[in-house]
């Protein structure tokens, strides 16, 4: 893929899968009186922000979001969807669509493309579907979260099993709804190779691991964005701390690893390529979600990680790249 200055990019985002380019973005945001009254539009955000040095000429800005776990169904769509419906938009709060809709006003104002790591809906339905539509049309660059390949959640048949076998069941659906290729995908812009891959379950395969070192080859530097972040020591303690009530949680009494974060330690594939991004000095910043919190921490000598908290708080995080 070729690198491209970011007025030939936008010109042509209308039939690739990319970045959000926020100056295609529409006008999305509506004032509403009941929320804070007499404050500013966009206050209810809840922003963060980072600077991730790389010695561009042309510095550019991106929003991540992630999470945001739209929970639509259409009334014509199955009892199970209809269950899913009011379950989960009473556990997310219900603002979901209207927290997305902020998030890309704000970005279409304030910096110059839109990356989401996952999760964008909470479940498969027909509605939720039409949603990732609407928002995000045919100029997205993401990666898939594990909600993404979830039917019916707990009440699905066959249950979830977390492999690739199961991925496939819904895989082709997916990649018709969403406009980027679901498994690995590149993105040069403004010089900077922005690589998402799929790693819901915590692990990567090997095709994706081949992939990624042909990107390497090109030599720019890289932003790897994925749902699951490759864990450290310190976003895991962050993770324990926000999931669990562990009480005063040092280094000295931290759970072992398990879920993502331990198959992550066994998987050959996944721990070997987790160990040759920890030497790869093109690898500059990591951006992940599935946590719900906004956290950070340095991943190698090149490259510092950063998780965004659900967008479905009204979270975000402006990355500004120089």
């Amino acid at each position: 893929m070729k690198n491209m200055d970011r007025r030939t990019f936008i010109k042509r985002m209308a039939g690739v899968g990319a970045l959000i380019a926020t100056s295609r973005l529409p006008i999305l945001a509506e004032d509403n009186p009941a929320v804070f009254p007499n404050r500013g539009q966009y206050e209810r955000l809840s922003l963060s922000y980072a600077t991730v040095e790389i010695g561009l000429e042309k510095p550019f800005s991106v929003l991540h979001l992630s999470d945001t776990h739209l929970t639509a169904t259409y009334d014509h769509e199955n009892e199970k969807k209809q269950q899913l419906r009011g379950s989960r938009t009473t556990t997310f709060g219900g603002r979901q669509e209207e927290a997305l809709r902020d998030a890309l006003a704000w970005a279409k104002q304030h910096v110059d493309y839109v990356v989401h790591t996952g999760d964008l809906i909470d479940w498969q339905s027909e509605a939720n579907f039409d949603l990732v539509k609407k928002f995000f049309g045919e100029g997205v660059f993401g990666s898939m979260g594990n909600h993404e390949f979830s039917t019916d959640m707990w009440l699905s048949e066959p249950k979830e099993e977390k492999n690739e076998k199961y991925k496939d069941n819904t895989r082709g659906i997916l990649q018709s709804i969403y406009p980027f290729d679901v498994s690995f995908q590149s993105q040069v812009a403004n010089g900077v190779n922005f690589i998402t891959l799929d790693d819901v379950y915590g692990y990567v395969t090997e095709t994706q691991v081949n992939l990624f070192l042909k990107e390497a080859e090109k030599g720019f530097p890289i932003v790897l964005c994925m749902h699951v972040p490759f864990f450290t020591d310190n976003l895991w303690r962050a993770t324990v701390r926000f999931w669990r009530d562990k009480g005063k949680l040092t280094y000295h009494n931290l759970p072992k690893p398990d879920g993502d974060y331990r198959r992550q330690c066994e998987d050959l594939v996944t721990r070997d390529f987790i160990n040759y991004l920890k030497r790869e000095p093109l690898l500059r910043c990591i951006l992940a979600g599935h946590e719900h919190i906004t956290a950070e921490d340095q991943f190698s000598p090149s490259c510092r990680e950063y998780l965004v908290a659900g967008n479905f708080l009204f979270h975000g995080r402006e990355v500004l790249f120089v």
